[in-house]
């Protein structure tokens, strides 16, 4: 599991003094960024050489709790499921032990054109290391 620390600003916030919902998906895309940064998978670098790009596919979100102004969270991400063209990660959002928010998120590796494509073989090894850990867990 990747965890990844987030502050909320007041630009995170809505005139109610909680995070606007919308930049909850923000911190969840952040995660997922530094986690595929973590393990080695170069996005910027895939672009550059025209292999491709990911894009979100599918989310399923569920809003449990509130964040509001200056609190510490974490995301936690966990890779569930990876396939030839495709990769499933759960996330969490947490304020110490207090749930706020859990998501599903299902990203295709899409060439530059927007057609799907297989990822790395490479990449893929490194998701399924990371979702054989999960399940062993």
């Amino acid at each position: 599991m990747h965890r990844f620390p987030v502050r909320v600003y007041f630009e995170d916030t809505d005139l109610s003094g909680v995070v606007y919902h919308a930049n909850y998906l923000r911190f969840l895309e952040r995660a997922r960024s530094d986690l595929l940064r973590v393990i080695g998978i170069d996005q910027r670098g895939a672009h550059a050489r025209g292999e491709g790009v990911y894009a979100i596919a599918d989310m399923a979100l569920r809003f449990v709790a509130p964040a509001r102004l200056d609190d510490d969270l974490v995301v936690e991400t966990r890779c569930l499921e990876v396939g030839g063209a495709t990769v499933v990660m759960a996330q969490r959002i947490l304020r110490g032990i207090d749930l706020l928010l859990e998501a599903r998120v299902r990203a295709a590796f899409l060439t530059l054109g927007g057609r799907p494509r297989r990822q790395p073989r490479e990449w893929v090894a490194r998701y399924r290391d990371l979702s054989s850990a999960v399940q062993s867990a």
